[in-house]
Order: C-alpha cells, then structure tokens, then sequence
C-alpha cells in the first residue's frame, strides 16, 4: 500500500507542480510528509530517484502558502547523510536562504531546521550556505529575537542556534566567520535571557564549547559577561550531564587570564570547592569524574598571575586554606590538584617565602613519602614541582634544607620516569644555589653523583640529560670542594662536564667553565688524565677562536687555560696548539673584561713558552 501510494503522490506532485495549483499540492505535500514520518529513510530514496528535489528548487519562493511544508520535507529527507549532497546539486541552498527573509515564524522554523540538517556534517552543505550568506541572516535574526521569551519563539531561536552549529562545527574559517559576524555577544545574551529554557542553554553550550576552541573567540569572550552567566548557570544545574557540559565550556575559556579573572570574581571557585566537598568520598564513576574536572579547573584557575594572586589572599584565604587541606587527602586525584595547586601559589617570591614560614614543606615531604613506594608518578611529579618552586628565594632554601627536603628528594632517585627525574633534579639544584655546605654533603654522595653521571647520557631525553649536567657542575661551583671534586672525578663526571661547555646554551656553557676552572685549581692532578682524553684543550681553542661565542665565554676560556697549564702534559697541549694568535687578538675585544683577561693570558703564555 505504502509503496503504491507514494509513486502514485510522486507523479501527481509533478503535475500538480507544473500547474501550480496550491489546494492539490498541499495534499500531496501532507502525503509526503507522512510517508516520511513512517520510513525515513525509504521515502527519501524514492523522493532522490523521482527529480522532485529540483522541483522543490521552483516551488521554494516566498510568496507561496507551501513553502514552510516543502521546507520541512526538504530537513526530514536531509536527516539522511546521502540525501545532503543531492539538496545541494538541486540548487535548493539559495531559495532556503531566501527564505529567511520571511516574516512567517513556521516558514523560518522549518527553512532554519531544512539548512541545518543539509549542513549536518557536509562540507558541500556548509560551503553552499557560507555562498548564499545564510550565516549573517541568521545571525541578525538571533539579534532582533533575542529578548522575545514565548515558547514558539524561544524554539525558533534553539533551531537557529543549532544551525549555526551545524553550520561552523569542527570547521575553523566558518567559526571565524561566525566570531566576525559578532555571534558570540549575541549568544551570551541569549543564555542570560533564556536560562530558562533548556533546550536553548543547552544548544547555546554547545555553540560556546565548539567556538571557544578557536583563539580568536576568547578576546571576545572576555569582552562579554560569559563568566557571570556561566556560574550563574552552574549553581542551579543539579545533574551531572548538565554540569558536565558546562565544564567542557570553562575548560577551555579558563585558558585566557582575562576570563580566569572573571570567573573567580563570579564565584567559579566556591562551586568547584563545595563538588570536591561532595565528591570526595564517593566511589561512582560519575562523580570521581566531575571531582576530577572540578579540581583540575581549579588548578587552571591559578595559572593566572591575578586570578593566582586574588585567591592566594597573603596566604589567609579560605581558597588557599581548602586547597592545602587536599594534600594529607587520601584522595589521589585531590593530592595532585592540592600540589599543583601549591606550584602554581609558588610563583612569587613573597608567596614562597610566606608558605615555607607555614609548614607547606612538611606538609608536600609527607605526601612524597606516601608515594615512594611504586608510588602515583604525577603526584611525585607536581610535589616535586611545588618544592623546587618554593626553593627559588634565597631566605627559604636554608628553612628547606634543614626540614629534610634533599632526604626526602633523594628517596626517588631511583626513579625511572624522565619526568620525575628532570623535578628532582631542578630541585636539588635550586636547593643548593649558594649553600656551600649542603652542596658538598650532596656532593660527597657517590650514589647521586653516580646516578648522576648515568643521566648526563639520557639522549632520550635533553631536559634530564641538561639538569644532571648543570647539577654536577653546580656540586662544584657552590661547595668549591676537593671531596666533591675526587668524589665527581672518581664517578665519570668530567667528560660530561666538558661535552657541557660545547652546549648550545650560554648559561650551560658557563658553568660548565666555571667548573672545570675549580677542578684545575684544586684538584688538577686527579683530573689531569680525564681532562686529556675529554679533549678539553682543544674545545677552549675553538671557544676562543669562535667569533659567535658570548664575553663571558671567552673570559672564563681563558681563565681555564691558565689554570690548565699547572699540569705539564696539559700545558704541553696548550703550547701545541696556537693560543697566542686567537689570544692577542682578544686584547683588542670590546668587552673590557675579555680584553683585561686577553692580557693576562698572553703574559702568561709568553713567560711559560
């Protein structure tokens, strides 16, 4: 019966087409919509193999009574993925888009839904409508809509939404497009005023969360009051999925400082504390999750210098006092935010030096050593982040020494993660800046010099090999030790120390130099022959030699020579290669102090020739 019917309605309609008579067709037009309504899928086939498509194209014009029915077979056949493309070859984008000029609300209605579903997903769709200029009708509509508050209304509004969405989904130039058209004030308007509704919100978040991905989107964002709503918004969502939505549209707007800022000022912050309040002790799926979210967007939250600093409070705020409470936790995910959180508080000196004088070590030294034992790498990790940032000022790294944190950091050195090695390294070496005796203790330590030497060869791995290599060299330089030197000599250490003075970096290479000047001052027997297969004299005569290399290069290259040429084999090398020419040339250097030294050096290699 079905199929008889409908071929029967597919001739008629194309009679009746031609003589465009509107009683018969609006009757074919009904038959169509309920076949539809029955097999999708199968009418859209019949009606893609009939060439009634290209008709509709004729039919589609404004001052027709069936323009809102063919503009709503046209969205049920679109629903099919193969039937976007045939709308499109049917030229039925332009008489669509016309359409939005109407002033009837149905035919608005189902023309945004029919354009909407033609752009679900189609490169085609979406390029055809970007051609007709759909997107700035739409969006005016949006405009002149807004304020308007009745169901029929705030329906129409929901479709256009979605078809905007549709429109610019996952494709960054329409996003854009839609960005410079202004879209996103008007959206936020929308979701202020029609908070609500919920299948508007909802489609209002989804648009946010796709054009807040983009770049661009934020300075705008940040100019509109999207914060304000979006916690306004928050605080009555009772189910997850809602709020999880929500969260997806924070997540990536709270990458902008601006916007962080405006989000603690609306109260983000208390939300997300009373989740991790509620959360803490469940063991559901959903709610370990929005724990999760909530604290990691809390920790984002402080990555913003002001956002950081409002919340820090000197230190008494209710924020900082909660968020130091997650660290004794025995909640893994709450133990990691908690010390993330104290890394990112730990990004001023006065806020460093205010925590130590608290207890916060004591507090991130327990939380170690309840994850030394195959303990949570990313809770080692961000501990030791917040340590090494709460060494920076000078004041705190005597307090931290002596509350036990190289004990307590030496614990992971057997440590096989690269990421927990380069935080422990970069922690014992602020540790030690200037603190003669705790760099000698350190130094001494055959198992760290040892472990040490093994990974200044991580090749796999430049910011572990770089940290053991500026470590070493900082044993040496704060201690100035003999022990430290024999102890680093015995272990391997100098051939790293001399690969360290060829790094591309300046501050590496320097104190590399200053280093091997040390050893060659106090213990240049010991290091003699480890100095001469390292081919240390030959690397200074380039240095010297390099017109590229830094003042400061040059200085203490020279300075090492010098030194160097206390041991007769070494002095031998020196005398071998031709150092006084690259030498006198430096006397005449712009650097006063690489000329002074240039002067001195050339004394010396004279008398000694």
């Amino acid at each position: 019966m079905f199929q008889d019917n409908l071929s029967d309605t597919l001739k008629k309609l194309k009679i009746t087409a031609v003589d465009r008579t509107e009683d018969s067709l609006e009757g074919c037009l009904d038959c169509l919509l309920q076949a539809l309504a029955q097999n999708n899928m199968e009418t859209s086939e019949k009606i893609q193999g009939s060439g009634i498509l290209q008709l509709f194209a004729s039919l589609l014009i404004p001052q027709s009574s069936c323009s809102a029915k063919i503009a709503n077979i046209i969205a049920e056949v679109a629903k099919n993925e193969f039937m976007r493309i045939p709308c499109v070859d049917a030229g039925l984008i332009s008489p669509l888009v016309q359409l939005l000029n109407s002033k009837d609300q149905e035919v608005l209605l189902q023309t945004g839904r029919a354009l909407g579903n033609i752009c679900y997903d189609s490169h085609e769709g979406r390029s055809a409508v970007d051609q007709a200029g759909g997107a700035q009708i739409v969006i005016d509509h949006l405009r002149s809509l807004c304020s308007i508050t009745d169901p029929a209304n705030e329906k129409l509004l929901t479709v256009f939404c979605g078809m905007l969405m549709n429109y610019s989904n996952e494709n960054d130039s329409l996003q854009a497009q839609l960005i410079n058209m202004g879209v996103i004030p008007t959206l936020v308007k929308l979701l202020g005023i029609h908070c609500q509704n919920a299948a508007l919100t909802e489609m209002c978040l989804v648009a946010f969360g796709n054009l807040a991905e983009l770049e661009s989107s934020k300075e705008q964002f940040a100019s509109t009051n999207i914060a304000e709503e979006l916690v306004k918004l928050f605080k009555k969502q009772i189910e997850h999925d809602k709020r999880e939505m929500i969260f997806e549209v924070l997540a990536p707007l709270a990458e902008n400082d601006a916007i962080k800022l405006q989000l603690v000022e609306a109260g983000l912050v208390e939300c997300l504390l009373e989740i991790v309040q509620q959360k803490v002790d469940s063991d559901k799926e959903d709610d370990i999750a929005e724990l999760k979210t909530a604290s990691d967007l809390m920790v984002l939250l402080l990555l913003g210098d002001e956002s950081m600093q409002k919340l820090f409070e000197g230190g008494k705020g209710n924020v900082f006092q909660r968020v130091l409470s997650w660290i004794p936790s025995n909640n893994h995910q709450l133990q990691l935010a908690g010390a993330l959180a104290i890394a990112n508080f730990a990004r001023n000196d006065g806020n460093c030096i205010h925590m130590v004088d608290n207890g916060i070590v004591e507090k991130l030294t327990d939380l170690l050593d309840r994850h030394v034992e195959d303990g949570n790498v990313t809770v080692q990790h961000a501990a030791l982040s917040a340590l090494r940032n709460l060494a920076i000022p000078v004041v705190n790294k005597a307090k931290m020494l002596s509350a036990g944190v190289t004990e307590a950091v030496l614990k992971f050195l057997k440590s096989e993660m690269p990421p927990v090695q380069f935080k422990l390294l970069g922690t014992l070496r602020m540790l030690i800046d200037a603190q003669a005796e705790a760099a000698e203790q350190l130094g001494k330590n055959v198992k760290l010099v040892e472990r040490l030497v093994e990974w200044c060869e991580a090749k796999d791995h430049a910011g572990v090999m770089g940290e053991s290599n500026r470590l070493l060299s900082a044993l040496i330089r704060h201690s100035k030790s003999k022990d430290v030197i024999k102890t680093i000599v015995q272990s391997g250490g100098i051939k790293h120390l001399v690969t360290m003075a060829t790094s591309e970096h300046v501050i590496m290479q320097n104190e590399a130099l200053v280093a091997l000047a040390l050893i060659a001052a106090l213990e240049l027997g010991t290091a003699e022959k480890d100095i001469e297969s390292a081919k240390l004299v030959q690397i200074l005569h380039k240095l010297l030699a390099d017109e590229r290399s830094a003042p400061e290069i040059k200085y203490n290259s020279m300075v090492l020579i010098c030194a160097l040429m206390g041991s007769e084999s070494l002095h031998k090398e020196v005398q071998d290669l031709a150092f006084l020419d690259v030498v006198s040339k430096l006397r005449s250097h712009e650097n006063k102090s690489v000329a002074q030294q240039a002067s001195l050096t050339e004394q010396r290699l004279t008398v000694e020739s």
